[in-house]
């Protein structure tokens, strides 16, 4: 027999006993739908009760017909594949219920199944934690297809034995913001499917909890690969998944903070406000997710401007050198941060590393660049010499061009030069031939 309990108390989801009712109270509350009754609890004196499967069927209706519970915690031992199976006969829909609480009962793929038609017309519900169980994975692949328009937010499936997932993204929660999947034998396999709830500009998911799975590096990878342009994941925990070694540890520090470049740092991810993969004392291991850590909390502290988390670890890394050669190192990353920036806004680059970290970091930036430094000196004189020259040579051109053009207007004038006066001609030309006749006598 299952329990209810009266909310508003300040009993309200205990275990005390003076907050329970009597069962042969309880039934005719939820019969009435009794308004001060929101939270059905598997409770003290229902322990030792033996419900028949009817009387199950009989609260599920009931349950079903009730518009103001809210609650439902039938938890340690309160149901079994049978039980559940003839409760769900009766509750098949509501309108009221948001959390669901079912850990810890040892149901198996058949129990959980029986509730997809109550998880289909659930239109309230908002938690489900069916924790602690032996669902398997078609028990989940049944349940998150049948939440496929529910409202949920949060779904609990830790230590429930499952391996294999399959993910349609046609048939996924559009609402879910927590997914928990802690203890399971979830391999790369599994992350290639969880992957499709981080893709895309609708993926809603906030919470991702991997804790001891199967998860190697490369299963890592295709995370990583999926939250590369994921703006909504804010908490991803890997924890003790034995088969994530340097590869995958340092997949997930290039993820927050890529120190190879002042672009890839700028492009790092800048949602994540916690990345959890350390579990094991090793120095290199804990200076990771230090580094992990400090990116994460940047990304926090602008949750509203990703461009200045961006922004504002450049500063604390690519401008801090000691910092930064830790990154580099724990990354593989050769190049020098100051070959990067064009000379020209050297000036301004050291400056900011001089206002960030103070004059021993500008001394070392100085250091670093001061090749930069004397080359932009060296330019900018040389490109003053090589425009005086230029305009020199201009000049010069221009006088000849304005001469070409006051020799052509003199051609081009009437009165000009090389204008032709025909009388003149002939008149001269009358005078040669006579003289030309003259010396031979016939003129």
């Amino acid at each position: 027999m299952a329990h209810i309990m009266y909310s508003g108390g300040e009993n309200e989801g205990s275990d005390n006993e003076a907050s329970f009712v009597y069962p042969e109270t309880m039934l005719d509350r939820i019969k009435r739908n009794d308004p001060g009754t929101t939270t059905l609890s598997w409770g003290f004196f229902l322990r030792n009760m033996n419900m028949s499967d009817d009387g199950w069927e009989e609260l599920g209706r009931d349950v079903s017909n009730n518009t103001h519970l809210k609650n439902v915690y039938l938890n340690e031992g309160a149901l079994n594949d049978q039980t559940i199976s003839f409760f769900c006969r009766g509750l098949t829909r509501s309108s009221s219920i948001e959390d669901v609480h079912l850990y810890e009962n040892r149901l198996s793929t058949v129990g959980v199944r029986s509730m997809v038609p109550f998880l289909q017309n659930a239109n309230n519900l908002h938690e489900l934690l069916l924790c602690d169980n032996d669902i398997k994975s078609e028990g989940f692949n049944a349940v998150f297809r049948a939440l496929r328009d529910s409202p949920i937010k949060a779904l609990n499936c830790d230590n429930c034995g499952i391996e294999a997932i399959e993910i349609d993204s046609d048939y996924s929660p559009k609402h879910l913001t927590t997914l928990r999947l802690n203890q399971n034998r979830i391999n790369a396999d599994g992350c290639r499917q969880i992957s499709k709830l981080l893709q895309g500009g609708d993926s809603t998911l906030k919470r991702l909890y991997l804790r001891s799975n199967k998860i190697d590096d490369d299963g890592v990878a295709i995370l990583v690969d999926a939250l590369q342009n994921n703006a909504s994941l804010q908490i991803l925990d890997l924890m003790s998944n034995e088969g994530i070694f340097a590869e995958g540890r340092k997949l997930c520090l290039k993820l927050v903070n890529d120190i190879s470049s002042i672009k890839a740092t700028l492009q790092s991810n800048r949602t994540l406000r916690e990345l959890n993969v350390k579990d094991q004392n090793d120095q290199n291991v804990m200076q990771i997710q230090q580094h992990i850590n400090k990116a994460a909390h940047i990304n926090a502290e602008n949750e509203n401007d990703a461009e200045a988390a961006g922004k504002e670890k450049v500063i604390q890394t690519q401008l801090n050198s000691t910092r930064r050669a830790e990154l580099a190192e724990l990354q593989g990353v050769n190049r020098s941060f100051y070959s990067e920036i064009n000379p020209l806004h050297l000036p301004e680059v050291l400056a900011l590393a001089g206002r960030s970290h103070g004059q021993g970091e500008l001394y070392v930036a100085l250091k670093s660049s001061i090749a930069g430094v004397i080359s932009t000196v060296n330019r900018k004189q040389w490109l003053q010499q090589q425009k005086a020259h230029h305009n020199a040579i201009i000049a010069e051109h221009r006088t000849k061009v304005e001469s070409i053009e006051a020799e052509l207007a003199a051609i081009e004038a009437p009165d000009g030069p090389n204008a032709v006066d025909i009388g003149s001609d002939s008149r001269s030309s009358k005078r040669r031939r006579k003289w030309w006749w003259g010396l031979w006598g016939g003129a």
